[in-house]
């Protein structure tokens, strides 16, 4: 069956069971609704045309290796950017080049345009390319300036210098992700469907006009290397149906990698500040580490700005993310992946936003009284009405490292998950290269992880990594609790050296530490140690205070109980004080005159071994 559209056609939503034909002189407008095609979809001429407006998306049913579009005609969809001339998006298009070339064709800036009028949709001005030299994109009414030097994208690498620029080639493949800056200025045209004004400050709307991507389409990837790929449809996407693919988790490590950036009005990359948030399918999504960087691309400092919460499971048109390679191969993206959600926070779906365009659509996937998602058109089969919206119950982990910035991390539980690495329920981080960070550690594996997920048991303690190039203090406490986490339980970070638990719950964990990696000395945990400060049958037959006025420690032990050992030790660790075959004496008393003002730890370890650890302060010493 062949669909035929000879006449000009004003649709609020249809299903063409075999191809759609859109024949010279006719177009499609489609208005807040989905059109869905089994086969292929044939622009046959250059006026030959598809406007898909107000939310409206193509979902296709092809499995052809790169698409079986084809035509000179072209589908005309919106994305709104959400930066102005100074920061980027990460974008992956929609369309490729309009030709007579059955399957996906390249794509370039040149196809990017903006509505020209407030009237009619279908009406749109070419964007102009600036000069290579110049750097700031600029928006005025009626038309959109392009500054092609920031069009870059990252294939298969970890190093800086390997960004690829394209500029205005039009040389980008079907899939394969970009970075553009946004533009200054504004326009205030505003198309009639109801989707705002072109740039209302800082938020271009472009019109990306060509042959619409479908079919399988392949990116390359190596072991150990990021690539920049993304939602190369004119719908949205499942991202744990691309991530879940048994192809591509034989070949990425089952996290995407969103890049998130603050507002610094600069061109220079020693003013940048970013950072990639992580999404799983176990876990969701932790936001990102925002860093400062040197003039190289390597990091410089964690900045006082703190990345967002975004709603990552259903990328929307145009959104571009990383993925890291565990082998050389092709990833695939498919039709199979392709859905109809209405982009906005509350539907799970944002292009960078921290608010949405459809509050409350018809198939919005917020329902407070609902764990389950409602009916959602998509080609793989899958009943959303039986699948749950939330993820494993986590707490999120905040650090703050030399008072800047904050350092975002998430310990979730259940019982499908193991110590060792778990696919896309284990987020790597990408702090491997920055000077200070905290980190979950994973059996057998000698990477730093900013998500862990694993089997939850209140007697079980989970190691995490404290990392920094120069000594660094740190403070981490936990920032929230999510997806049903038990919210009565505390939580703690258990110094193993020292024997000390720091309820990070109710308050924080502070420490100094010298420069290097400790990955085995620190651990979260559920429980005080049954032989702690908090255990009365030991702990409360001590008294341990630092005599300030006459510089010295003070242990009394007025049951006479027998100690084997008492050890002083720094905030850091250090030894500093050890004493051994101490007796059963009723008072024990040190000299702390010589030693820097602090908080410092005295373990006490009795002849049965029961530890007691208790912290000092010394100050203002004689």
């Amino acid at each position: 069956m062949k669909i035929n559209y000879l006449l000009t056609l004003f649709l609020l939503g249809i299903t063409a069971q075999a191809q759609m034909y859109v024949s010279p002189n006719s177009y499609v407008f489609v208005n807040d609704q989905y059109v869905f095609v089994t086969q292929d979809v044939n622009l046959n001429a250059a006026t030959s045309n598809i406007y898909l407006r107000n939310n409206s998306q193509l979902l296709q049913g092809t499995t052809a290796v790169n698409g079986a579009n084809v035509g000179l005609g072209a589908l005309s969809v919106y994305q709104e950017g959400t930066v102005n001339n100074y920061q980027y998006n990460y974008w992956c298009s929609p369309v490729g080049a309009s030709n007579a070339t059955v399957g996906n064709s390249a794509f370039g800036i040149t196809q990017l345009g903006i509505p020209s009028t407030n009237l009619d949709t279908r009406s749109y001005t070419t964007a102009s390319i600036l000069p290579i030299g110049n750097y700031n994109g600029v928006s005025a009414n009626g038309s959109l300036s392009i500054a092609p030097y920031w069009i870059w994208t990252f294939r298969s690498s970890t190093l800086y210098s390997q960004w690829f620029q394209i500029a205005s080639a039009s040389t980008l493949a079907a899939g394969e992700g970009f970075t553009m800056k946004g533009t200054s200025g504004s326009d205030t045209f505003t198309p009639f469907t109801g989707s705002g004004a072109n740039n209302p400050g800082s938020k271009q709307r472009y019109d990306f006009r060509g042959k619409p991507n479908d079919g399988t389409i392949n990116n390359s990837v190596t072991n150990g290397t990021f690539t920049l790929i993304g939602n190369p449809y004119p719908s949205t996407i499942d991202i744990n149906l691309f991530l879940s693919d048994a192809g591509n988790a034989a070949l990425i490590n089952g996290t995407a990698y969103y890049w998130e950036q603050a507002v610094v009005n600069s061109h220079l990359i020693a003013s940048y500040q970013g950072g990639y948030g992580k999404y799983t399918i176990g876990g969701g999504y932790v936001p990102a580490d925002i860093w400062s960087y040197n003039s190289d691309g390597t990091y410089n400092v964690d900045t006082t700005v703190n990345g967002a919460v975004y709603q990552r499971r259903f990328p929307p048109i145009g959104q571009g993310f990383m993925v890291m390679g565990t082998a050389t191969g092709s990833v695939s993206m498919k039709n199979s992946f392709r859905n109809y959600i209405k982009e906005g926070a509350v539907n799970l779906s944002e292009f960078a936003k921290t608010s949405g365009k459809a509050t409350n659509s018809p198939n919005s996937v917020y329902d407070p009284n609902s764990e389950f998602f409602p009916e959602i058109p998509n080609l793989a089969g899958v009943d959303y009405t039986q699948v749950r919206k939330t993820y494993a119950p986590q707490i999120r982990i905040n650090t703050k490292i030399n008072e800047t910035g904050i350092i975002h991390t998430a310990l979730g539980f259940g019982d499908q998950y193991t110590d060792g690495f778990d696919y896309s329920g284990d987020a790597r981080a990408t702090s491997d290269g920055a000077p200070a960070s905290f980190y979950f550690v994973l059996d057998n594996q000698p990477y730093e992880f900013a998500m862990s997920l694993a089997k939850f048991d209140i007697d079980k303690k989970y190691p995490v990594g404290l990392k920094s190039t120069a000594q660094s203090n740190f403070k981490i406490k936990v920032g929230d609790l999510l997806y049903g986490f038990d919210p009565n339980q505390q939580v703690y970070m258990h110094d193993k050296q020292t024997d000390v638990y720091y309820n990070i719950k109710t308050g924080e964990f502070d420490m100094t530490l010298p420069a290097g990696d400790v990955r085995d000395r620190f651990e979260i945990t559920f429980k005080e140690n049954a032989l702690s400060t908090n255990d009365n049958s030991i702990a409360d037959n001590f008294t341990v205070f630092q005599n300030n006025d006459g510089g010295f420690l003070t242990i009394k032990n007025p049951k006479a109980i027998a100690l084997s050992n008492c050890v002083l030790y720094d905030i850091s660790g250090k030894v500093i004080l050890s004493k051994t075959s101490l007796g059963s004496n009723l008072s024990f008393e040190y000299s702390t005159s010589g030693l820097s003002e602090g908080v410092y730890i005295v373990k006490l370890t009795t002849e049965k071994n029961e530890v007691v650890a208790k912290k000092i302060s010394i100050f203002n010493k004689k």
